[in-house]
């Protein structure tokens, strides 16, 4: 059996450790299938899976941005917010412009990855994306925005310090003292 195909299956039906274990040895991997494959395990049931996939994604020295990027479009919200904190962590900025559109995404979560990640990569073109968050239904998303605010060097307005202020939070009290 080619030994692809042999991973292939272990990653679509192996158990956890095994699952593991692959995803360990492709760590290096240029090979677009195979990345992708990567990807789609941001989406395990299992949570240690998913990690080991991003922790593979994140140390593959090659460029494989343009998967990652492509990821971002998925139906999947794991794998959208999961592709989005690869892309940060891997300092890729040429995501920018699709990690703003992931701000309005109907998922929370990943709407917050997508800040955390604009947060991450300083991106101050996104400055206006940004702000708009803090006035997010989602307290989480709320989290982000103000923190990716802090992280690419600017105030909150009055209003802003407002809306985090009526929440109470220790998080958005600490992050108004910045």
């Amino acid at each position: 059996m080619n030994e692809d195909v042999r991973t292939h299956q272990i990653l679509d039906f192996g158990s956890m450790e095994d699952k593991i274990i692959v995803l360990e040895s492709l760590s290096q991997s240029s090979d677009q299938e195979t990345i992708n494959k990567i990807i789609s395990k941001l989406d395990d049931s299992e949570i240690e899976v998913r990690g080991e996939a991003f922790s593979s994604l994140f140390l593959n020295k090659n460029d494989i941005s343009e998967f990652l990027i492509d990821a971002l479009s998925s139906e999947s919200n794991n794998i959208k917010g999961f592709s989005a904190l690869v892309l940060a962590n891997r300092g890729d900025s040429n995501a920018i412009s699709i990690l703003e559109l992931l701000t309005k995404d109907s998922s929370g979560m990943v709407r917050s990855c997508a800040l955390g990640a604009l947060g991450h990569l300083r991106a101050k073109k996104a400055s206006k994306k940004i702000h708009n968050c803090i006035f997010d239904t989602n307290i989480e998303v709320k989290k982000s925005a103000a923190y990716a605010t802090i992280l690419i060097g600017e105030k909150f307005s009055d209003q802003e310090k407002k809306e985090l202020k009526k929440y109470h939070d220790s998080d958005f009290e600490k992050i108004l003292r910045y």
